[in-house]
């Protein structure tokens, strides 16, 4: 076997590193940067104690904060707008602000659209603008990932990808994990889950991912409840927060597969929290996934404390059972039926993660796998 393990950014791990932020720019020799931050963080003044910083430190800063939910090409746009002219981009935030944050650091360094870019249609810039990344949710692993979601202007989700995205420092703070609400810890939780449990079974896999990806799973699997059930226990955030972290260098290396083939076909019919939409998707894959019954299958389960790959399926549903998971979609799925989503699934830009996908999904399963899903209640 040979593989190559992609390039990981340093990482900083511990309470209250989000204090650190400014020396850790002046020590990447920053003048002027941009700091891209969710809004409601923002709001709280996280955004104006970061600025503080860099002024002790003799650095100008701006900020960008105007965008919520999924990554929209507008919010990367806008945020390029603000981003051009510095030297360094520091994204805070869930995946959307550390997504914005990473493609409007090549943007403003090339002069080009995102656009030009997406579906990797064009090589990115060979010089980005330097990246600090403080990710404040545990789930999507965007810190450490050299791919970036957003939704085109028909609303398409595209991608972006490219070590040139990558962050050149990652601050893994816990502190500022402790405020995300339970459904949100518990669906960021489970979508860094399925990040490591595809990235170490499916098609792609390597032992250099695997390694990542185990790790992430014994860490989510013996910490997410609690992280969900004592929002303020720091060790057991901390624990989630670094499974995240290396879930999202596992699929950097290994890529994912048909959970999330299935969520971004949601997204490409309505609005739907990602983490929410993976969740909903691996467990309704699962039961036909594991019949593969592969050695990597059954590591995997091993990593999560079972005996063998027929036992992951309850595992899943009892965690997501314990972690309070509704099993819903927002009501903006009303208008929607099986085949639009089936449809969706077979779309160019999702068929990378079906074709990974360790068992073969034959049109049968696709129609099958949407009809379960869409069968669900329209009530969140």
């Amino acid at each position: 076997m040979q593989f190559t393990t992609s390039f990981v950014p340093e990482i900083r791990f511990g309470n209250n590193l989000h204090e650190t932020v400014g020396k850790a720019a002046a020590g990447l020799g920053a003048r002027r940067a941009a700091i891209v931050v969710d809004g409601f963080l923002a709001q709280a003044g996280l955004a104006d104690g970061i600025a503080a910083q860099l002024a002790k430190e003799g650095i100008d800063s701006r900020t960008f904060s105007g965008f919520s939910g999924e990554p929209k090409l507008k919010h990367v746009r806008e945020a390029t707008a603000v981003v051009t002219g510095c030297d360094l981009v520091i994204g805070v935030g869930g995946g959307s602000a550390l997504d914005i944050a990473k493609i409007a650091a090549c943007c403003a360094a090339s002069g080009k659209d995102a656009m030009h870019y997406a579906l990797a249609a064009n090589p990115l810039p060979e010089n980005p603008l330097k990246k600090i990344l403080v990710p404040t949710t545990a789930g999507t692993g965007s810190e450490t990932s050299a791919t970036n979601i957003f939704a085109s202007a028909e609303g398409k989700k595209l991608w972006i990808w490219g070590r040139e995205t990558k962050a050149d420092l990652v601050l893994l703070d816990p502190v500022l994990t402790a405020t995300l609400p339970s459904n949100l810890t518990a669906w960021c939780g489970l979508d860094a889950f399925i990040h490591a449990f595809e990235a170490a079974t499916n098609r792609n896999t390597h032992a250099g991912g695997q390694f990542y990806a185990h790790a992430a799973l014994k860490l989510l699997s013996g910490a997410l409840e609690t992280a969900v059930r004592e929002p303020q226990n720091l060790e057991a955030r901390g624990q989630v927060l670094l499974g995240s972290c290396y879930a999202g260098v596992a699929i950097d290396n290994c890529g994912t597969a048909v959970a999330h083939n299935i969520s971004h076909a949601l997204a490409g019919l309505a609005p739907v929290h990602h983490g929410l939409a993976t969740a909903l998707g691996f467990e309704a894959t699962l039961g036909w996934l594991v019949e593969a019954d592969t050695p990597e299958l059954n590591a995997a389960a091993r990593a999560c404390g079972l005996g063998s790959a027929s036992e992951l399926p309850a595992f899943v549903s009892n965690l997501m059972d314990r972690t309070g998971i509704e099993r819903a979609l927002p009501k903006a799925f009303a208008g929607h039926d099986a085949p639009a989503l089936a449809g969706e699934m077979r779309a160019p830009e999702n068929q990378p993660m079906q074709r990974a996908t360790v068992r073969e999904i034959s049109d049968a399963d696709i129609d099958a796998f949407a009809r379960r899903i869409m069968a669900l209640p329209k009530t969140l």
